[in-house]
């Protein structure tokens, strides 16, 4: 990458836990977005899998 973008707001993933960081696409909907990805979102990603099981949120 050839520039950084060190003020990007960041917030927890709701399935893995893991940060994620803005991106112009949720511009709009950014409090709504509470997924790092499609498969955070559908319950794919493995670290979901865990937490879920583990009684998390």
């Amino acid at each position: 990458m050839a520039h950084r973008k060190p003020n990007l707001p960041q917030k927890p993933c709701a399935a893995c836990g893991r940060p994620f960081a803005w991106r112009r696409k949720w511009a709009r909907v950014w409090e709504e977005v509470r997924f790092c990805s499609d498969a955070c979102r559908t319950g794919r990603h493995p670290m979901a899998d865990k937490k879920r099981s583990a009684g998390g949120k």
